[in-house]
């Protein structure tokens, strides 16, 4: 796990998306500070708040970075992780260390399940970073009305990260999966962005309601409710229950697949 971690964080193009997502924040706070600001109900939610205390940068950086953003840079991490070994000929190496192949499988996602966290604390970290250099920063208001302290803020500010992370491990077990069907690292890759795109269309579909709550997309922006005042788990919950469901299937699929792929050809 340790070299598998390493191996990923000491990619240039790993940092260069982490970079590029960090930048989110920052070019929204830059934005809101050279202006007089956005129109009341126009833009991104949370928009409008920022100008009037700088944690909600952080808030608008995941809103904006977890349909679009957020989904690619996974997509590439994941859809590297058994088709970048295979296309650059290590794959078979790997497995004669020797390692097992489930074991091969677990580590491989658990590094995406760490990308997917980095992922989320990059955009909230430069957002509260940001915001606290060009805006004023105090109490929060919630949406229940309530008012925290930013001491608390911050905390519901890592609570809302986690469920961004949450939100990307279905998308991240795809990915796996495609990983395992090429040998071509950048199709897998693509696939798996394009599925991602795909199922957020669909969702937007009314006369697909019946298969919205079946999309791995369905619950990314739920987090309002962890702004409220007390904390709503039922769609943190509700989106562990949908990603599990994802990991299960497309994990024992990519189990299925890679179990009884010839590596050594």
């Amino acid at each position: 796990m340790r070299s598998e971690l390493a191996l990923l964080f000491r990619r240039r193009r790993t940092w260069a998306m982490l970079l590029a997502l960090g930048a989110v924040p920052v070019l929204i706070a830059v934005a809101v500070r050279l202006t007089s600001g956005p129109p009341s109900g126009r833009g991104p939610a949370f928009l409008d708040r920022v100008a009037g205390n700088g944690l909600f940068v952080a808030v608008t950086g995941l809103l904006v970075c977890i349909p679009l953003f957020l989904p690619l840079t996974v997509a590439v991490v994941a859809g590297d992780t058994i088709a970048g070994e295979a296309g650059t000929g290590t794959l078979r190496y790997l497995l004669t260390a020797p390692v097992s192949r489930p074991r091969l499988l677990l580590v491989k996602y658990a590094a995406a399940v760490v990308f997917c966290l980095a992922a989320a604390l990059m955009v909230a970290l430069c957002g509260v970073l940001v915001g606290w250099m060009l805006f004023p920063v105090g109490p929060v208001t919630l949406l229940s009305g309530d008012t925290i302290a930013p001491a608390a803020a911050l905390l519901r500010l890592g609570l809302i990260a986690a469920y961004a992370a949450l939100s990307l491990l279905g998308l991240s077990a795809i990915g796996l999966f495609v990983s395992t069907l090429t040998d071509v690292p950048v199709g897998a890759m693509a696939a798996t962005a394009v599925l991602a795109v795909t199922a957020q269309i669909l969702g937007q579909l009314p006369q697909l309601d019946w298969l919205h709550p079946w999309l791995f997309p369905h619950h990314w922006l739920g987090f309002a409710d962890l702004l409220r005042e007390p904390i709503l788990w039922t769609s943190f919950g509700d989106n562990a229950l949908l990603q599990g469901g994802y990991i299960l299937v497309f994990g024992a699929l990519a189990w299925g697949r890679f179990a009884s792929r010839d590596v050594l050809s």
